[in-house]
């Protein structure tokens, strides 16, 4: 019998199962989304059990969509919603609480205390990253604070923390009944908790805190020859079936991207953009503001790091333009419209809604539109809005050049927006290497799987890997030196007049 590989790739609206065969196509799949929870302004949770149900559900269905039992996969891989916080009871499943996702903020005062305390400095030398809401260190400790019999059964061994992979690889190894607790270097590194130099939970950060020891998962490789556990014969599956493979979802699009060796970068394009650039085997601690992570660790291979660029609002900005201010019906308008001006007609659109972030960390910035004359009309505006996102790109490609002293040669792109032709030729442009789509879309369930064969010698090498990632397209820059940086240099003045607007 063929056998396959099964990737769950479950992530903050839904859940997705993908099984892959060796060349690396789509056998069988099933997607299903789940409630987004706000009980208050800023806060924002999931049900970890419907999220659980729904990992069941979509199994079940991709196998059935591909004609096989689970026991033709050869390998399990889990790529997920990195910070994304859960805490449950070891006996019984049950959560203390719906998950704290990674976009909630209730953590703010925690996080202000820690800096006011001087603590900053010594989170970025150990953990790569800021003082943030954004991480799962913070998250868990609220909880601790807020849930009266959550500490005692954590200092007794009763509960367990997880972020979505380590909930998931819990019950699909036995929940209650042996389920195995662990994590992947990638997703540890993304609570605020682990020392990037010795990948192991940093006691001193803890105390911090105030985190016991003993109710955090084990860290592992994310692709585990040995295994994490195994599927249980009445589980999803309907097979015993190694669990092996396990990255958070960014790390794993830049495994699915064959992203394997130091200065392949990769972008993807979606509400907002989140660019990864291979480092190597060395951390690079950023000096322009990026967050310094895992980007992976294959079997007993050495650990691989990378810097970490978000860009906030990207797709968004098109969804802005269509449902605020009317210009487009659908958001797929946005290109014809862009393309129906020849330039931009000196106008920019910085879409600092929120303040500016990497790598100009400003608070007090706000969304302009810069450069409007009796000219302009909603062409332009639609071109600025399109041209954002590629600027923005480029502002956080020359921090990651900077901080590594790599150069980059190209750049591999996913996500819904690379489906939009005049940015992905303008991005070529204003970078000034070539922009690569791959055959494979689905990159962040391809590196799930990538990782889980390769445990099981599926996938043999990590050169076969890269010879199953195949180009679909791509865009070569067609612009001149001259007016690539003459361009730029106006994104730059456009940047300037957003800051000092907010009173922070």
């Amino acid at each position: 019998m063929s056998r396959f590989v099964l990737a769950i790739d479950q992530g903050t609206t839904s859940t997705r199962a993908m099984i892959f065969d060796r060349e690396g196509h789509v056998i069988g799949m099933s997607q299903r989304e789940h409630r987004q929870i706000y009980p208050q302004p800023g806060w924002v949770e999931h049900d970890p059990l419907e999220i659980w149900q729904r990992t069941q559900e979509v199994v079940q269905e991709a196998l059935a969509r591909a004609d096989m039992p689970g026991s033709a996969i050869a390998a399990i891989g889990i790529t997920n919603q990195r910070e994304t916080t859960v805490v449950w009871n070891r006996r019984t499943g049950q959560p203390y609480a719906n998950a704290l996702v990674w976009q909630d903020t209730r953590t703010d005062q925690i996080c202000t205390q820690l800096e006011r305390e001087g603590y900053g400095l010594l989170f970025r030398q150990r953990t790569g990253l800021p003082i943030s809401t954004y991480f799962s260190g913070p998250k868990l400790r609220w909880l601790l604070d807020h849930i009266p019999e959550l500490r005692v059964d954590a200092e007794r061994g009763e509960a367990l923390f997880g972020t979505i992979d380590t909930w998931l690889i819990w019950w699909l190894t036995g929940g209650p009944k042996g389920g195995v607790h662990v994590t992947d270097v990638t997703n540890a590194s993304r609570t605020m908790l682990v020392n990037l130099r010795t990948l192991d939970w940093d006691d001193e950060l803890l105390q911090l805190l105030r985190i016991p020891r003993q109710m955090l998962p084990a860290i592992r490789s994310s692709s585990e020859p040995m295994a994490y556990g195994f599927t249980t014969s009445d589980g999803p599956v309907g097979a015993v079936v190694p669990v092996c493979g396990d990255l958070g979802d960014q790390q794993a699009a830049l495994v699915g991207q064959a992203g394997l060796q130091p200065g392949i970068a990769k972008n993807t394009y979606g509400t907002g953009c989140f660019l990864l650039l291979n480092t190597g085997t060395e951390p690079i601690f950023s000096k322009t503001g990026l967050l310094t992570t895992v980007a992976y660790r294959l079997g007993n291979g050495p650990c691989i790091y990378a810097l970490e660029g978000s860009i906030a609002i990207a797709g968004a900005l098109v969804q802005w333009l269509r449902d605020n201010l009317g210009l487009i019906r659908e958001s797929a308008e946005v290109e014809e419209l862009a393309c129906s001006v020849e330039n931009n007609g000196g106008v920019y659109f910085v879409p600092f809604f929120s303040g500016a972030f990497a790598p100009y960390w400003r608070l007090d910035a706000r969304g302009v539109i810069v450069g409007l004359t009796r000219f302009v009309h909603r062409g332009h505006l639609a071109r600025a809005v399109l041209e954002a996102t590629a600027y923005q790109t480029r502002d956080v490609v020359d921090a990651m050049v900077t901080d590594s002293g790599l150069p980059l040669t190209e750049l591999r792109v996913d996500g819904g927006m690379v489906r939009n032709e005049f940015l992905m030729q303008f991005q070529a442009d204003l970078l000034g290497v070539p922009i690569v789509c791959p055959l494979v879309s689905e990159t962040t369930s391809l590196g799930a799987a990538f990782a889980a064969g390769l445990a099981v010698g599926y996938w043999e090498s990590q050169e076969e890997i890269a010879h199953c990632w195949r180009e679909a397209r791509r865009w070569i820059p067609q612009m001149s030196a001259e007016q690539r940086e003459a361009l730029y240099a106006g994104w730059k003045k456009a940047v300037e007049r957003s800051f000092g607007w907010a009173e922070v």
